[in-house]
């Protein structure tokens, strides 16, 4: 997915989790800001990273959730060719299609409960439009941030289909990393955790995670309670380092459905802009040079029938990259 706005923020961050009391993590609510997407009546997406307040959780460095659209009224999702360096991008679906084209040659389609992994590290370039029989679009799409020896890495794809491990209190789909004996093998360049998550009518799960990671656990349908903590829906709470269980309570009658994403903290400094992740401004300015030039860095997505053959990117800000890091540890 793109980011389209026209002045998108520019990031550098430091990852750093904050610090638990009595062996249970201190719990951080992240509200989402709504961002149009595009599409001929831009549908809109609701945006919990990065935001001023926190830019990652471990690698997790982007989460966008949409839905449910109806596409009669939004005109669904059609993002031209658009450009990605130094991340991966993670497509989780909850109901409808959306068919993809990237410059490694994939044409696949996205389906719920499936998994679909581009890495676009040197470079990649890829489309996203749901599909002509999509009525209603219901989703997240999510970025990890490659770390500094691999954000060169070479264009890829995966897909995954995970099966349903039932758990005390509801069942999940891992579609990356390893969750309560279910573990995908999809690639990732540094350890992350990647699961839906259906609770119960008015359950309890307790969740066994790695003590060493730190979690955030995106609310799609229903309220939520994450330890202490009240969750609505489109909330994410962030749950730092030192805790080996997380509590998820449902505090509904219906059962309700989260995405839980963890991972060991990053630790590195990075630059997000527009769709581009780097270490730099200058990086960013190169990126940026070599897709307005259509440079072979991106290459060039077949089979895409859109209007606008590729997103032209925005103009750089005035300004040089500020400095961006998450709080302190409270």
């Amino acid at each position: 997915m793109s980011n389209v706005e026209a002045d998108p923020v520019e990031i550098e961050c430091e990852n750093g989790p904050p610090a638990g009391t009595s062996g249970r993590p201190l719990i951080e609510v992240i509200t989402s800001r709504e961002v149009p997407l595009g599409g001929p009546r831009a549908m809109p997406v609701r945006r919990t990273l990065p935001q001023r307040q926190r830019s990652l959780i471990g690698a997790w460095c982007f989460a966008d959730h949409y839905g449910p659209d109806d596409v009669a009224l939004t005109g669904g999702m059609d993002v031209a060719p658009h450009p990605h360096t130094g991340l991966q991008t993670v497509s989780w679906l909850f109901t409808g299609e959306i068919e993809h084209r990237d410059s490694k040659g994939v044409h696949a389609t996205v389906r719920p409960g499936e998994v679909n992994l581009m890495t676009g590290g040197h470079g990649i370039c890829h489309s996203e439009v749901s599909t002509p029989t999509t009525t209603i679009l219901h989703g997240v799409q999510l970025w990890v941030a490659l770390p500094d020896e691999a954000r060169d890495a070479p264009r890829n794809f995966e897909h995954y289909v995970p099966s349903i491990a039932n758990l005390d209190g509801g069942c999940a789909r891992v579609f990356l990393g390893s969750l309560a004996g279910s573990e995908s093998p999809v690639h990732t360049f540094t350890p992350l955790l990647g699961a839906e998550l259906t609770l119960d009518p008015r359950a309890e799960m307790r969740l066994d995670v790695d003590p060493t990671f730190e979690h955030g656990v995106l609310v799609d349908t229903g309220a939520v309670r994450l330890e202490h903590v009240d969750l609505a829906r489109a909330d994410l709470g962030y749950a730092g380092t030192g805790a080996s269980t997380l509590i998820l309570t449902n505090l509904t009658d219906e059962p309700a459905r989260v995405v839980l994403l963890g991972g060991a903290p990053f630790g590195e400094e990075i630059v997000m802009w527009w769709n581009f992740v780097g270490r730099s401004h200058a990086d960013i300015e190169a990126y940026r040079d070599a897709w307005q030039a259509e440079s072979d860095r991106f290459g060039r997505v077949d089979g895409y029938t859109g209007t606008v053959q590729r997103l032209p990117a925005p103009p750089l800000p005035n300004a040089r990259i500020r400095p961006r890091r998450n709080p302190p540890s409270a």
